[in-house]
């Protein structure tokens, strides 16, 4: 999955999940200052986004998270991962 696939899925988790307004969901977006995302909602966000990475989501790898680009960075490193057997 591309950079750019993962950010277009979390662009519709947002909009779907959190009601967030599709024009303010850019990479550079913060997501507690510009999107009013808040803990609770970040591991909502996690949650939702594991199926695409297909192991537990470690909210460790999730801390220095600010931007929704940092997201998607984040997600697309832990697709690089191999999965654990």
């Amino acid at each position: 999955m591309t950079k750019q696939e993962l950010f277009n899925h979390l662009a519709a988790i947002l909009h779907d999940t959190f009601d967030i307004d599709t024009a303010l969901i850019k990479p550079e977006s913060r997501l507690n200052e510009d999107l009013d995302i808040d803990s609770i909602d970040a591991v909502d966000l996690i949650v939702k986004l594991k199926p695409l990475v297909g192991k537990r989501l470690q909210p460790d790898a999730f801390k220095s998270v600010r931007t929704l680009q940092d997201v998607v960075d984040a997600v697309h490193g832990l697709l690089g991962d191999a999965p654990a057997h």
